[in-house]
C-alpha cells in the first residue's frame, strides 16, 4: 500500500489480527503538529509497503481506540507487533526518530 491505511474504530481489531506490523498513527484533523507529520506518514507508507502496514486513525472521531490504547494527545503513534504494542511515539518527532523505531521489528 502506497498510501497510509485509514483505520476506524471498526476494523481496527482486524487490522492488527491480519498484519504481524502494524504502525498506527493517531491524529486529528484540528492538530498542527499532527499535520505536519502527514508528509513524513505518506513517506513511510511508501517505503514501508509490503513490510509494515502503515495506518492512520482519527482518533477525534474513534474515540473508542483511542481510549482503548490510551491515546490522550495526539500525534500519537504506536507500532503493534502481532497484535501486541511494543513501541509508542507521542508528539511531532523526526522521520529518523520513526524509522530508527520501525527498523527495530524488520
Amino acid at each position: 500500500m502506497s498510501s497510509p491505511f485509514h483505520v476506524t474504530d471498526v476494523n481496527f481489531e482486524e487490522t492488527l489480527k491480519n498484519n504481524a506490523l502494524v504502525f498506527v498513527d493517531f491524529w486529528a484533523t484540528w492538530c498542527g503538529p499532527c499535520r505536519a507529520l502527514a508528509p513524513t506518514i505518506d513517506e513511510l507508507a511508501k517505503e514501508y509497503a509490503g513490510k509494515i502496514l502503515i495506518g492512520k486513525i482519527d482518533a477525534s472521531s474513534n474515540s473508542i481506540s483511542a481510549e482503548k490504547f490510551g491515546v490522550f494527545s495526539v500525534p500519537t503513534m504506536i507500532l503493534f507487533k502481532n497484535g501486541q504494542e511494543t513501541e509508542r511515539l507521542v508528539g511531532l518527532c523526526t522521520k529518523e526518530s520513526i524509522v530508527e523505531v520501525l527498523n527495530k521489528y524488520l
